[in-house]
């Protein structure tokens, strides 16, 4: 049975050490923040979040909010 890259790739993480692992997770998770950020980037570029921008300084220009 051939398996897939996917499946190739789960055996190898769960082979890591601790160490490994651990290094491992970190480039993970900055890799998932640098594309979250570039979907982001992209949807403020496309005007996909205007509308929530505008509908945020309505309420805060009304008086509708909190300090954090």
């Amino acid at each position: 049975m051939i398996m897939s890259t996917l499946e190739q790739i789960e055996a190898a993480i769960l082979n890591l050490s601790a160490d490994e692992f651990e290094q491992f997770k970190q480039w993970f998770l900055d890799l998932d923040y640098q594309q979250w950020d570039r979907q982001l980037e992209r949807d403020l570029a496309a005007g996909k979040l205007d509308k929530f921008a505008r509908e945020a300084i309505t309420e805060f220009e009304s008086g509708h909010y909190r300090e954090i």
